[in-house]
C-alpha cells in the first residue's frame, strides 16, 4: 500500500544519485528546480530514512552517497522510489490532493504542495482543475488559486461519500480498526438478517466515521429525512452496536453518526436468504409501486409480467434501492454495459420503472441502480416464457449407424436448452402422425417421409453457433407467417412480407406515414377498422418513440390472432416526440397475446438491437424496396 502522505522528494535524489556517486549542491539544486537551501533539507529528511543502511553526505559543497548496507538500501529506495512513481498518475494525484485538503486544519499553501508533491506548478492546476469538476458532482468546492490557500468546502456527508466512493482504499486501507470493534460488527452482523455483503460496506462507513468524528470532522446536522430512519428496526441494532464501541473508545456519539453508519445497512443488496429476507420490515408502499411500475409497462409495451415468482425479493429491492437513491449510498454493477447490450428489452423495461420512481418520490435512478432493475425483468421475462411454454421437443432421425448417432445426440443435447426433450428415432419408424408431434426434426439424411415442421439436415460435425440460432427460430415456427429456418438472427423476418414494408415519401410527416401503413394493412384485412382509432388514444398516453429515430408505435388488433408487424422508412429524419424519426416499427398486437408475449418480447429485443446499431440502423432507414430491407436485416449469430 502506498502512503498518499508520505515525502517523496527524497526519491528524485535518490534517483539522481543512481548515475553517480557525488553530485555537486547547486548540480542537484538545478536538477530538482528548487534551492541549494532546500537541497539540504531534502537530504537531511532522506539521511533520517536511510538511518544506518546509507548516508549522504557533504563537504565543500559536494555531496557523496555512502552505501552500508546493500540489502537494506535498496529496499529504502524501492519503497520511496514507489511512492515517487504512485504520484506519477494523474489520478493518484487528485486522491492526494483530496486527502491533504480533508485533512487540512488551515489552508494549503499551492507552492509547497507542488514542492511536496514533485509536481510543477501546472501539473498542480491541471490536476486541480480536474478535481474540480469531479467534486462538484458531490456538491463539493476547492477555493483558492494554485499561488493561494486551496480549502475545501461542502458539507460533511458529501465529503465522506466522495472518499467513500473514490479514495476509501488509498486513505483507509491500513486504518488501525482494533481486533475488539471488529469483533463487536461480526457479533453483531451475524446476529441480525443483514446481508453478509453489507457487513464490509458496514465497515468502511464505520471506518471513515472514526476517523472524522475522533478528529474533529463530525458530520453534524443531516436533513429531516435522516431522522425518520430512526424508527426503523436497522436503526435500534446500529445504534446498540455503536454504544457498545463507543463505550470501548470512551466516546459518545451523536445520532447523526449512528444515522451515518446505518446508511449501508438500510440501502444494503437484498438478502439471497428468503429467511433473512422477511425478517426484514417491508415498507407497506413498496406493494403498490411494484403494481404501478408492472402497469406503466403493460401500458406502454402491451407486455403483462404477471404474478413473478420473485415479486417478494423484487419489493425488499425497490425498499432499499429507494433507500440508497434518497441518501446518497451509490452501488456499482459489475454487468452495467453487458445487460444495456444483451437485454435491451429488459432495459427498456427498467427505463420505464426509473420514469415512475422519479415522478412519485423525485429520485433520479441511477445507470447502475438501473441495471439492477433491469437484471430482475429480465429474470421475469425468462420465467413467464418457461411458463407459458410447454417443454421444447426434438427428434433426431438417423440412419442404421447407431454409433453415428449417438455422438450426434451427445452433441446435441450440449446445444439444446436443458429443458430440451430430445428423441432419437430411425428411418424405419418414423411416421408423419410421430414426426409431426415435435417442435423440430434433426435429420442425417432426407425423411422418409412429408411433415410440415421444421427440418435441419445435420451431419457429425456441425457450426454451434449457426445451429443455436436455427434452433431459436424454430421456437416460433408456429408463430410467423413466413417461417424460415436460416442462421439470419432476426426472427422478425418471418414477420414481413411486400405488404408489410412501406418506403415513405419525403413530403410525408410522421403522421400521414403512419396513417398511410395503418389505411394499407386494414384494406388488407390484416388490422382491423378501429385500429387507428385505437392508436391515437394509445399515443395520448405518450409518445411511441425510442432512442436512435426509431418509432414503435403498438396497440391491441382485432383482425386475428397472431402479431402484425410492419416498417415504414423516411427518406430523411421527421419530427415526433421531440426526436427525430427514420424508422417506424408498426405492431398490431392480438388480443389473447398470452400465447404471443414470447413473440412480443422477442420483436422488441429486436427492433432495439436494431436501433443500438447505427451502421444496421442506418441500412434498414436507407431500404427503398423488400429485398433491400430483408438484405439489410440479415445478421448472423
Amino acid at each position: 500500500m502506498n502512503n498518499l502522505f508520505g515525502d517523496n522528494r527524497a526519491a528524485g535524489i535518490l534517483h539522481l544519485f543512481a548515475g553517480t556517486p557525488s553530485l555537486t549542491a547547486a548540480a542537484l539544486a538545478s536538477y530538482l528546480g528548487v534551492s541549494e537551501r532546500t537541497v539540504r533539507n531534502d537530504i537531511h529528511i532522506l539521511n533520517g530514512e536511510l538511518r544506518d543502511c546509507a548516508s549522504i553526505d557533504g563537504e565543500q559543497g559536494k555531496f557523496t552517497l555512502h552505501v552500508y548496507d546493500t540489502e537494506r538500501f535498496q529496499v529504502v529506495r524501492a519503497r520511496l522510489l514507489e511512492t515517487d512513481r504512485f504520484l506519477n498518475s494523474p489520478r493518484n494525484r487528485m486522491d492526494y490532493i483530496f486527502g491533504k485538503l480533508m485533512r487540512a486544519e488551515s489552508p494549503l499553501n499551492a507552492d509547497e504542495l507542488a514542492y511536496e508533491m514533485n509536481v510543477s506548478r501546472g501539473t498542480l492546476a491541471n490536476d486541480l482543475k480536474r478535481l474540480r469538476v469531479e467534486a462538484e458532482l458531490y456538491r463539493l468546492a476547492i477555493v483558492g488559486k494554485a499561488g493561494k490557500g486551496l480549502v475545501l468546502k461542502g458539507a460533511e456527508s458529501d465529503i465522506r461519500h466522495y472518499v467513500l466512493e473514490n479514495l476509501y482504499d488509498a486513505l483507509y486501507r491500513e486504518y488501525p480498526i482494533e481486533p475488539e470493534i471488529e469483533r463487536m460488527a461480526l457479533e453483531t452482523f451475524a446476529d441480525s438478517p443483514f446481508e453478509p455483503n453489507a457487513l464490509e460496506n458496514f465497515r468502511r462507513f464505520l471506518v471513515v466515521m472514526l476517523d472524522r468524528f475522533l478528529t474533529d470532522h463530525p458530520v453534524g446536522e443531516l436533513t429531516a429525512s435522516f431522522y425518520s430512519l430512526t424508527a426503523r428496526p436497522e436503526f435500534a441494532v446500529v445504534d446498540r452496536l455503536s454504544n457498545r464501541i463507543g463505550r470501548f473508545l470512551g466516546v459518545e456519539f451523536p445520532a447523526e453518526e449512528k444515522l451515518f453508519v446505518l446508511l449501508p445497512v438500510i440501502g444494503m443488496r437484498t438478502p439471497a436468504d428468503a429467511q433473512n429476507m422477511r425478517a426484514i420490515e417491508l415498507d407497506e408502499s413498496m406493494k403498490a409501486l411494484g403494481e404501478k411500475l408492472f402497469g406503466q409497462i403493460r401500458r406502454e409495451l402491451d407486455i403483462r409480467i404477471e404474478n413473478p415468482e420473485a415479486i417478494d425479493e423484487f419489493l425488499y429491492h425497490l425498499m432499499f434501492m429507494l433507500n440508497r437513491l434518497k441518501f446518497n449510498v451509490r452501488t456499482k454493477s459489475p454487468l452495467l454495459e453487458e445487460l444495456r447490450e444483451k437485454y435491451p428489452l429488459a432495459w427498456r423495461m427498467a427505463d420505464i420503472a426509473s420514469k415512475v420512481i422519479y415522478s412519485d418520490y423525485g429520485l433520479k435512478v441511477t445507470a447502475d441502480e438501473r441495471s439492477f432493475l433491469a437484471t430482475y425483468f429480465g429474470v421475469f421475462l425468462e420465467e413467464q416464457e418457461e411458463k407459458r411454454t410447454r417443454p421444447f421437443r426434438a427428434a433426431l432421425l438417423c440412419g442404421p449407424g447407431r454409433v453415428t448417432g449417438r455422438l450426434i445426440a451427445a452433441q446435441l443435447r450440449k446445444v439444446l436448452d436443458s429443458s430440451a426433450e430430445l428423441t432419437q428415432l430411425t428411418d424405419a419408424n418414423a411416421t408423419t402422425e410421430m414426426l409431426e408431434s415435435f417442435d423440430l426434426i434433426f435429420a442425417t439424411s432426407d425423411l422418409p417421409c412429408a411433415v410440415s415442421r421444421p427440418v435441419i439436415q445435420i451431419r457429425e460435425v456441425f457450426n454451434e453457433q449457426a445451429l443455436r440460432q436455427k434452433i431459436e427460430k424454430a421456437k416460433y415456427w408456429d408463430r410467423v407467417d413466413v417461417p424460415v429456418l436460416d442462421d439470419n438472427w432476426f426472427v422478425m423476418g418471418g414477420l414481413l412480407d411486400e405488404s408489410r414494408f412501406f418506403p415513405l415519401e419525403a413530403s410525408d410527416s410522421y403522421e400521414t406515414g403512419l396513417e398511410k401503413m395503418v389505411r394499407a394493412l386494414t384494406d388488407a384485412g390484416q388490422l382491423d377498422g378501429g385500429f387507428m382509432e385505437r392508436l391515437r388514444e394509445r399515443e395520448k398516453l405518450g409518445a411511441m418513440a425510442f432512442d436512435h429515430g426509431v418509432a414503435i408505435p403498438h396497440v391491441i388488433q382485432y383482425a386475428g390472432g397472431r402479431l402484425v408487424l410492419a416498417i415504414g422508412t423516411f427518406p430523411k429524419a421527421v419530427s415526433y416526440g421531440g426526436q427525430d424519426i427514420r424508422v417506424i416499427f408498426l405492431m398490431g398486437v392480438p388480443e389473447t397475446s398470452d400465447a404471443d408475449d414470447g413473440m412480443l418480447v422477442r420483436v422488441y429485443e429486436e427492433i432495439i438491437s436494431v436501433a443500438q446499431e447505427p451502421t444496421l440502423m442506418e441500412k434498414v432507414a436507407n431500404a427503398t424496396d423488400f429485398q433491400s430491407l430483408l438484405r439489410a436485416l440479415y445478421r448472423q449469430a
